[in-house]
């Protein structure tokens, strides 16, 4: 009997503050907290970006398959229309030309846009390039 007894103590113990603190013991969905999806576009899909400079400095952004460096100027939308989402694994790359760190914040506002927002962070190093997956996912890198 008394071997029992540590056991019982422990199980009673466990029992009692598993009563007081009921979220530590009810396992939750993810419904309510998950998060929102990953955006992505269906393979195939003509992509129009948008790609908005919300930092006061002046931004530079090509894209590595064959565009010449763009300038976007503080505040400025640029928009690069038809990118193929066939494309093997097209990219974007960004940088601020004075060397500061960039935040980019991705959405999809209609079926066919990817917008672009570009802005800055102390976060070292930042954001630096943006990834189109030929199978329709996007990336930040």
């Amino acid at each position: 009997m008394f071997k029992s007894l540590p056991f019982a103590l422990v199980a009673a113990t466990i029992l009692v503050g598993s009563i007081n603190n009921p979220s530590a013991t009810l396992a939750g969905t993810c419904a309510s907290k998950c998060g929102s999806r990953p955006i992505q576009f269906t393979p195939g899909q003509h992509i129009n970006v948008e790609i908005v400079n919300s930092t006061p400095n002046l931004i530079k952004i090509q894209k590595p398959s064959g565009t010449d460096t763009i300038s976007l100027n503080p505040g400025q939308k640029l928009n690069l229309e038809q990118i193929e989402g066939t494309e093997p694994n097209t990219s974007l790359i960004f940088w601020n030309e004075t060397g500061l760190s960039l935040q980019a914040i991705v959405s999809k506002p209609n079926f066919g846009t990817l917008r672009l927002e570009l802005r800055p962070t102390l976060r070292s190093p930042g954001d630096r390039s943006l990834y189109i997956m030929d199978d329709g996912r996007i990336n930040v890198f």
